[in-house]
């Protein structure tokens, strides 16, 4: 099953290290979406079918925390996955979204551990070998 997939955060770079990162880690993908902060995701929303978002907490106009309340206050996005990769430091802050059903991945990241939160997360392939291996040999960059 290939996810369409909604990436947020303000920095362009950072949309494109994630999406790199997917692609790298043999996740399907289906469509892609990206915004730049909270109100453009849900914009977004309003135009795509997303599965999974994968979001920024520190974002102008409208945070990642506000965007994902706010999208599961409406009922075709209630029970959207979310995905917080951030620097946040904040322990009650990650221990809010983990309560909210939100897992965390901390900036800067290894591409195994997005791989393993989506197939956790998600249930869909994680583009391991039977090794164990990623199916691509980039595991030991840093993003």
């Amino acid at each position: 099953m290939a996810l369409n997939v909604l990436i947020v955060d303000d920095s362009g770079v950072m949309r494109k290290t994630v999406l790199r990162t997917l692609k790298m880690c043999g996740i399907p993908l289906g469509i892609v979406t990206q915004a730049g902060n909270g109100k453009e995701a849900l914009e977004v929303l309003d135009e795509n079918w997303v599965d999974l978002a994968l979001v920024d907490i520190n974002m102008p106009v409208m945070n990642g925390l506000e965007f994902i309340e706010a999208a599961r206050q409406r009922p075709d996005t209630a029970d959207l996955l979310f995905i917080v990769i951030s620097t946040e430091g904040s322990q009650t802050r990650i221990q809010q979204l983990q309560d909210m059903g939100v897992e965390f991945i901390h900036k800067p990241f290894k591409p195994e551990t997005v791989r393993q939160k989506i197939s956790a997360l998600t249930g869909v392939d994680d583009g391991q070998s039977e090794s164990g291996e990623l199916a691509v040999q980039h595991g030991d960059l840093d993003f």
